[in-house]
């Protein structure tokens, strides 16, 4: 599936090109416990990999998905857009930080919180990887006063961007995750638990 322009950060491509051959969309979820182990195997793995052997053959699309029975998996998602649309370029650097302190953003760890505090240290997490804190917090904030039109519902700077992400995904039909699409079809011989060296095995099963 196509990508926006405005969420290209989203995009490891290697040596893209108008001839690469092959695309993997890797659905994740900020708070899912398997979301993170296949993040940190994709970075710390897999784009090293890609980037060595398979440039231009390969591109990678980290696509955003929310997994609403945990409230705090929206705010998390918001702040990854917010770095989209700041500094698209540092989006996978602040994506590893903030599963770095994947728990941190769990139920129990939120619940005595309110949003804007919330939205307060996934600021921070974009401001220590170089996206400016207080830019990615005026865009999290949710203002305590009526708009200008009396209105009382109506979200923050990122809303739009992230009704976007949310059509796209649901377009697919995606539901768990971690979920892998390659060149179009569910991968489901991708597992989250994949190792370097089986990732190693399916890149050079699969990328010709």
């Amino acid at each position: 599936m196509a990508l926006a322009p405005k969420f290209i950060g989203q995009k490891f491509a290697a040596g893209i090109s108008p001839t690469t051959t092959h695309t993997l969309d890797i659905y994740l979820d900020y708070v899912c416990p398997f979301s993170r182990k296949m993040f940190n195997s994709l970075y710390t793995h897999v784009l090293p990999t890609v980037e060595t052997r398979y440039r231009g053959k390969l591109a990678i699309i980290f696509r955003q998905q929310i997994q609403p029975w945990h409230p705090s998996s929206t705010l998390t998602h918001e702040a990854g857009a917010a770095v989209l649309k700041l500094a698209p370029n540092k989006f996978y650097e602040f994506s590893y930080k903030l599963f770095e302190k994947q728990t941190e953003f769990f139920d129990v760890s939120v619940v005595n919180e309110t949003r804007n505090q919330t939205y307060k240290r996934l600021a921070e997490i974009a401001g220590s990887v170089g996206v400016d804190e207080g830019e990615v917090f005026r865009l999290l904030e949710i203002q305590d006063t009526p708009g200008e039109d009396g209105s009382l519902n109506s979200g923050n700077g990122i809303t739009d961007d992230l009704k976007v992400l949310v059509k796209v995904n649901r377009l697919v039909g995606i539901h768990v995750t971690p979920t892998v699409i390659f060149n179009g079809a569910v991968e489901n011989a991708i597992s989250s638990s994949f190792t370097k060296e089986q990732w190693e095995e399916w890149l050079e099963k699969n990328i010709t």
